[in-house]
């Protein structure tokens, strides 16, 4: 059972009715928003959605004209104080110092949150491992990488150990391997009880790493899924890419038998699908015309299925 159990808060992350404006804009119209401990919650949806103004307003910096917010049992806007001692926020964009040493850096904000200095500093070795920026504890911040930069930004908002994890797009400038790194980072740590949410455009990540998913979209939640239930997959209409050792013998069966597709590819060629049944029948088809086929599968996965379907015509 976790403190704020134990307490009588309520745990994770709770947004009801949440609106924001900015003048004659709404960013935010109204949002619900659940995140639990032990698990990782993605936030979803198009540019302008309002997923940064949300994660703002529960990170304290932005006041919320209506709704109501608790984050790890306290109120955002009358307990700004408690919700930052429980709280690690990364933003899209990191406000580094680039003249401190990485370590320098990380042990500022052990200080900053007044971790006492021997623990300060030995929290600051642990997270540049985690970082994998060990070789780098003593250069200067300016002589990291982007994808440097990132990884050493989403530790910092881990190193008092907070309840609450909020990183906004922190997988951006990574290269594959980092990306990895960091899922296997907040897979462990969600698992230590903690509540993490991310919000990215990156949704085969997402699709790998989160439990739940929350929808938003022209500053509404429209939709709140556990990952494995998300309700696309088998029914929804999806590209499908297929790859044969005959190329031209594919191509020929696709056109005999009516399927409209895409010009030939090293990647392959994709055929539209109505949902996973005509899937099924059109391989059925090809192996009966003996074509030799290698794979057949959809392009992406069914969180981008799912955001698609959501977006589908929107203006």
């Amino acid at each position: 059972m976790t403190m704020t159990e134990t307490s009588g808060r309520p745990p994770g992350i709770v947004a009801q009715g949440v609106r924001r404006t900015f003048g004659s804009v709404e960013a935010v119209r109204s949002v619900d928003f659940h995140a639990q401990p032990g698990e990782i919650t993605a936030l979803v949806g198009p540019n302008g959605a309002g997923k940064t103004t949300l994660l703002l307003v529960l990170a304290t910096l932005l006041v919320p004209d209506a709704g109501s917010v608790s984050v790890a049992g306290y109120d955002p806007m009358t307990e700004a104080g408690e919700v930052r001692r429980r709280l690690g926020w990364a933003p899209d964009v990191f406000g580094l110092y680039d003249n401190l040493t990485a370590r320098e850096y990380l042990e500022f904000f052990a200080d900053a949150y007044r971790i006492p200095r021997p623990r300060g500093q030995q929290r600051a070795a642990e997270l540049l491992a985690l970082a994998h920026l060990p070789e780098y504890a003593d250069s200067p911040v300016h002589v990291l990488s982007r994808g440097q930069k990132q990884r050493l930004g989403v530790v910092r908002a881990m190193v008092h150990d907070p309840e609450v994890l909020i990183l906004d797009e922190p997988a951006s400038g990574l290269d594959p391997r980092s990306r990895v790194d960091l899922k296997e980072m907040l897979r462990e740590y969600a698992e230590s009880g903690r509540t993490v949410v991310v919000s990215s455009h990156i949704l085969s990540d997402l699709e790998e790493l989160a439990d739940r998913v929350v929808f938003i979209d022209k500053g509404l939640s429209v939709g709140e899924h556990v990952m494995s239930a998300l309700p696309t997959s088998a029914t929804s209409r999806r590209t499908w890419r297929l790859r044969s050792l005959d190329e031209p013998a594919l191509v020929a069966a696709l056109t005999r038998n009516g399927y409209s597709h895409s010009e030939p590819t090293a990647a392959g060629i994709d055929v539209d699908l109505a949902d996973d049944a005509a899937a099924a029948a059109l391989i059925a088809g090809l192996v009966n015309d003996k074509v030799p086929l290698v794979s057949c599968a959809p392009i992406g996965g069914a969180l981008e299925a799912a955001y698609l379907e959501l977006t589908e015509g929107r203006s």
